[in-house]
């Protein structure tokens, strides 16, 4: 009988320990915080890149999708200089817009990197979203690094793959 209790008491203690944590498709970045004044009259370049991301993939077939979180990685590349970031617009597969992550420019310092999650549980962007993003940079200064990695894990299985931005401005 005291090994039932035991048993049962032990149980409830397992199950209380698992801590639920909320999945957000918005990165709690402030980005208030990294608001840029950029003048007309700096000598700035402009760009423009796009990152492919998947908040889903088929699996199966066509007619089945599988979850998966997202990553999306903002990088200045260089140890130098600070860069502009001023939009980063996040589409849907057919091209709607889904959400834009800052109003206003923002800043990244030397070598700084920041972040935008899209959690496993919100797919509105489908198998194939993806983001613009325009970005000024100093003469002579790399252009900044835009990266996409996606990933799930479901038990012992495992997935996740990267892509990079390309430049279309």
């Amino acid at each position: 009988m005291k090994l039932k209790y035991f048993s049962l008491a032990l149980f409830f203690i397992i199950l209380s320990c698992n801590e639920t944590k909320e999945v957000s498709s918005l990165h709690h970045e402030n980005w208030s915080k990294r608001k840029a004044n950029i003048k007309a009259t700096d000598s700035l370049e402009f760009g423009k890149s796009y990152l492919s991301i998947y908040s889903q993939i088929y699996s199966v077939s066509e007619h089945a999708t599988h979850n998966l979180t997202v990553m999306v990685s903002l990088r200045n590349t260089s140890d130098l200089d600070t860069i502009y970031l001023l939009k980063a617009n996040y589409y849907d597969s057919h091209g709607a817009p889904v959400k834009t992550y800052f109003k206003d420019p923002i800043y990244l310092g030397p070598m700084e990197t920041t972040e935008i999650i899209i959690g496993e549980t919100d797919v509105a962007g489908g198998t194939g979203s993806n983001f613009i993003f325009e970005w000024k940079v100093p003469k002579g200064c790399p252009e900044p690094l835009f990266e996409g990695v996606m990933n799930s894990t479901k038990g012992q299985q495992g997935l996740s793959f990267t892509t990079q931005a390309i430049r279309t401005q």
